[in-house]
């Protein structure tokens, strides 16, 4: 066919003239671009939309965060789920409209109130107070500038006004907290008595009649939906390196090559003193800065045992002065290249003349050296050879994953081919339908472990399952990447359409769902007349109950939920009073006999929980702003939304 296109070439080109030249006739020269170049819209915020590549963006970075945040923990597949996607949308329609709402207020940051902000960053401070020289390299460490942080800093302090003042303000009373507090320290003496289901499966009697009445009354509860036979290969980290050797040799290269990263540079223990020198300073000023310089060099050279004492009366460094000058433990690349060249030249225990760079002169005094240091191969040969590992797979992983994805659709009839080929097994699962893989006493099938769960399970790999070359031709599904590392293709074998299962297939089933069902109800009538009988007669002795506990809605116990509810709420007047709590499996009578208030609280634990109410209110109150902005700039959720939301429209792919 491509001989053919290269062959006749002016034929092709009239061809697509053809084609094209219509489109522009009915769309116009823009509408074609718009076509050509238009993406899925999710959302529509004022007159602005959210497309699926600013999902996909917003996506990608939120992704690399966790995957800094849990390093080899991170599984991407955690983070694939409708609520995930649901959440990172409605974040990013909360920051659209409110980023509207802050453009059409006008609202500004003042020059100070940024200066403040960021001198209140702890990563930019030294000893409590704000270091320019730390500030520098903390954002050349993440490659940026002091003009890019600062007008990203201006539009976020000036954005963060829109909904800030709200949740500050808000406030929940002293009297609030303290109520709340006594109720949290509230203890109340309880007893317990259980009457469990099963004590009562003895006295339950099911027949065959009651199992074929139940099973003929049921049929919905037992349907089982179509469902396939899948076969399917894996191919993963595990299986990319499980032929992988690594030999002595690649481990001691490898240790050559990178021996940076399994040591400790030189470091020097560093104090300065520093006579600052503004920018705008003129030869006078300049000279008169360098002569204090040069005495102080002097002085600290004569007597270094006084450079301390020297710095915390001269230095004008406020970050290192109070410290005797102390800059720490100096590595290569934290310092200008001015400072950085003197520091490593100066002996230990030597004092620099004037040194010169951009914020001043410095008069330098090595108190330490740290020599490099490597560790031995032993110490490090495990890490290396998983390193290797690790770097052999991905590559293997790469290789095989070109090859399954050629092989896949060059075999569209077996997976047999595919599997030798690769060295891969063929694995098979019964029981999967559009929803997911059926309980396993549906599936009649042999264990599947957690892992090919998750994979069965995949939305992905259940709509390729159930795509119609897959599941009514019979062919083999292309290449499904299901996490990064994990790639998959699908065949489907037999097709089991819905259907209720014979009696005889569910009958054990039945019977125990109907004895536990009897044995609850005879447990419960139990417990009922028990407690009716405590509450005619509330001081009678009460027998077979467990020993008396404290509990309060702090510490509860072994109390379930439902029992803690009902103790706190029930009435402390008169006592004893008795309580009934049905559970799924038991009831329980429980007698109240004593309610006691807590110890008086702390002004301090006032004061925190005053504290943190009224961060749980503002927060609330910041959301029904949000609430209110949202209908304001006629926030609506387009047709693509929902299908994002649900996996049908996979924003990683683009």
């Amino acid at each position: 066919m491509f001989d053919f296109i290269r062959s006749h070439q002016r034929w092709m080109q009239l061809i697509l003239l053809l084609l094209i030249v219509p489109s522009f006739v009915f769309f116009g020269v823009q509408g074609y671009s718009s076509f050509m170049a238009s993406e899925p819209e999710l959302v529509s915020v004022g007159d602005q939309p959210i497309t699926l590549g600013q999902f996909n963006q917003a996506r990608t970075a939120q992704l690399e965060q966790y995957r800094n945040a849990l390093g080899s923990q991170f599984d991407p597949a955690a983070f694939d789920t409708p609520e995930f996607r649901e959440q990172l949308l409605n974040r990013m329609i909360d920051e659209r409209t409110v980023a509207l709402a802050a453009a059409k207020g006008r609202y500004s940051v003042s020059d100070e109130t940024l200066r403040r902000t960021i001198a209140a960053i702890p990563a930019v401070q030294e000893n409590g107070q704000f270091s320019s020289q730390r500030y520098r390299d903390v954002l050349a460490a993440q490659g940026m500038n002091p003009t890019t942080f600062e007008l990203g800093l201006r539009r976020d302090l000036a954005i963060a006004q829109v909904l800030q003042p709200i949740g500050l303000t808000a406030r929940v009373p002293g009297e609030v907290a303290e109520k709340i507090l006594a109720l949290l320290t509230e203890k109340r003496t309880i007893e317990r008595r259980v009457f469990a289901a099963s004590d009562f499966n003895q006295s339950v009697k099911v027949s065959d009649d009651d199992i074929k009445k139940w099973y003929e009354n049921n049929q919905a509860k037992l349907l089982i939906p179509e469902n396939v036979e899948v076969q399917y290969v894996v191919l993963n980290e595990q299986a990319a390196s499980k032929d992988i050797k690594v030999t002595d040799d690649n481990i001691q290269s490898f240790y050559k090559q990178n021996q940076t990263r399994y040591g400790q540079p030189e470091r020097r223990r560093v104090s300065h003193i520093l006579i600052e020198l503004p920018a705008s300073a003129n030869d006078a000023v300049k000279a008169q800065a360098r002569a204090k310089a040069e005495d102080i060099a002097k002085r600290a050279s004569a007597a270094p045992e006084s450079f301390a004492a020297l710095a915390k009366e001269f230095s004008q460094d406020t970050g290192s002065a109070n410290q005797g000058g102390d800059l720490g433990w100096i590595s290569k690349n934290m310092l200008v290249p001015q400072v950085e060249t003197a520091v490593f030249d100066l002996e230990r225990g030597k004092i620099s003349g004037v040194v010169e760079s951009p914020f001043g002169f410095h008069v330098i005094n090595v108190v330490d050296v740290q020599p490099a240091s490597v560790k031995a191969l032993a110490e490090v040969k495990d890490d290396i050879t998983n390193e290797i590992r690790k770097q052999l797979a991905a590559e293997q992983f790469a290789q095989l994953g070109s090859k399954l994805t050629s092989l896949v659709y060059d075999q569209r009839d077996s997976l047999a081919p595919i599997a030798t080929a690769l060295n891969l097994p063929i694995k098979t699962a019964t029981g999967l339908t559009k929803e997911g893989l059926l309980p396993a006493n549906q599936r009649g099938s042999a264990e599947i472990s957690e892992e090919d769960q998750g994979i069965l399970g995949n939305l992905k790999v259940r709509q390729a399952v159930f795509s119609s070359d897959v599941f009514k031709e019979k062919l083999n599904s292309g290449v499904i990447e299901v996490s990064p590392d994990v790639i998959v293709a699908v065949r489907v074998g037999a097709v089991h359409p819905a259907h209720v299962p014979a009696l005889s297939a569910v009958s054990d089933q039945i019977k125990q769902r109907l004895i536990d069902e009897l044995s609850f109800a005879a447990a419960k009538a139990a417990g009922v007349q028990a407690l009716e009988a405590l509450k005619a007669a509330p001081n009678s002795e009460t027998k077979d109950f467990e020993a008396a506990t404290e509990v309060t809605r702090q510490q509860p116990s072994s109390l379930t939920r439902e029992q803690l509810e009902a103790v706190m709420s029930a009435a402390t007047k008169p006592l004893p009073s008795y309580i009934g709590v049905a559970g799924s499996d038991q009831y329980t009578i429980i007698k109240l006999s004593k309610v006691e208030a807590g110890p008086t609280p702390e002004a301090a634990q006032v004061t925190q929980l005053q504290s943190q109410l009224s961060q749980a209110w503002g927060a609330a109150e910041e959301q029904a702003a949000l609430k209110v902005l949202r209908q304001d700039f006629k926030v609506k959720m387009l047709p693509d939304a929902s299908k994002l939301i649900s996996g049908e429209l996979d924003a990683a792919k683009l």
